[in-house]
């Protein structure tokens, strides 16, 4: 057996581009984030990363039972994992509605939420709600300076709770905030960001429970703002990207100490010219929205650098001498894992060096049934 953890003892076995994913380490990294929130019950996960009942199972064998989920299809596949307790992390409008309720009426024992940062929106899930003769739990969607979604907190957020309170078909859970745009190397920098983004939203629900005698629980942050947000009272963490891990991150987030456990793997295909090899790692197969110098890392080929991509072709410029053969296997980190999970129909599970199973990437999909 090899001493480098990531390689296969059977290679051959395996078609390229795949996605692998190290069983093992993804266990070790579930335990790892559990033990920087303390216990599991603070902890729920956004499964957009993994996107496959297997690998949610793995956080319900450790003890987390509540998950995050950006669309119907992952939450459908949550609760086809076994999961009782989902946040749809998303205003939900048009037809999402009407799959969302038809998700709450097949299985009335998951406790289902979405968010919501506008009246608007609001009534339209209370009059699907009330016609459906269901309470929709729902969380208010602050906007903490990612300017993506949400509402500012402050006068409008509180007026927009007091609106919400007033709706039977409504129950107003709690608060969902994500500051995904706190990403300075610098911990003590992003954290200074982090607290001062965050103080008007503790405040904001200090005068809400105060006024209406009622608990408001904050979902807060992501992978980026993750231990900062866990060393609060009373709030709820919702990192992703740690089961499997990425370059972004394992570089941008020095002291976050979680394990690769995903990896990509590309065959030499061509050698174009005398300083080129071509990989079969395409747009197709890897995440390519930054720069083509952070796509992929490859563990295994310190020593090229990419100069081209296509849809099923990855150009390397390597040295002239270089022994690069035809066939020859490549193990790439991707910068950005959650995209490249979604490229992959299925993730080849490794441990100990051999394939152990197959997982699907159902939820890729963007309809399962519902």
């Amino acid at each position: 057996m090899s001493d480098t953890w990531y390689e296969l003892q059977h290679p051959e076995t395996v078609d390229s581009p795949a996605l692998l994913v190290y069983r093992d380490r993804a266990r070790e990294n579930i335990q790892r984030a559990i033990a920087v929130v303390g216990t599991p019950d603070r902890l729920r996960p956004h499964v957009k990363t993994n996107k496959s009942i297997e690998a949610c199972q793995l956080m319900m064998d450790a003890g987390i039972s509540k998950f995050k989920a950006a669309t119907i299809a992952e939450v459908e596949m949550l609760v086809l994992a076994g999961a009782t307790d989902i946040l749809l992390a998303y205003q939900p409008v048009g037809p999402k509605i009407d799959r969302l309720f038809a998700l709450i009426q097949a299985y009335p024992d998951v406790r289902f939420h979405c968010l919501t940062d506008q009246e608007t929106a609001a009534e339209a899930l209370d009059a699907k709600a009330r016609q459906a003769g269901q309470v929709l739990s729902v969380y208010v969607d602050l906007n903490a300076g990612t300017n993506r979604t949400g509402i500012a907190p402050g006068s409008a957020a509180v007026e927009l709770v007091e609106k919400l309170l007033g709706k039977s078909g409504l129950s107003v859970r709690g608060f969902h905030l994500y500051d995904g745009h706190l990403r300075n190397p610098v911990f003590e920098i992003r954290t200074a960001e982090c607290e001062e983004g965050f103080a008007p939203i503790a405040a904001m629900r200090e005068t809400l429970e105060k006024i209406h005698n009622l608990p408001l629980e904050i979902i807060a942050g992501g992978t980026t703002t993750f231990p900062i947000h866990a060393a609060r009272q009373n709030v709820i963490c919702a990192p992703g990207t740690f089961i499997y891990w990425d370059e972004g991150y394992g570089t941008g987030l020095p002291e976050q100490e979680f394990l690769h456990a995903a990896l990509v793997i590309s065959r030499v295909i061509s050698l174009p010219a005398e300083n080129l090899v071509c990989v079969d790692l395409g747009h197709k197969a890897i995440a390519s929205e930054n720069p083509i110098d952070k796509r992929v890392r490859f563990l295994n080929a310190m020593d090229v650098s990419p100069v081209s991509q296509s849809e099923e072709h990855l150009v390397l410029q390597v040295a002239p001498d270089h022994s690069y053969q035809i066939g020859d296997v490549l193990y790439g980190v991707p910068y950005h894992i959650c995209p490249t999970v979604a490229l992959h129909q299925e993730a080849v599970v490794v441990e100990n060096g051999e394939q152990v199973a197959v997982w699907k990437t159902l939820s890729r999909d963007r309809r399962i049934t519902y």
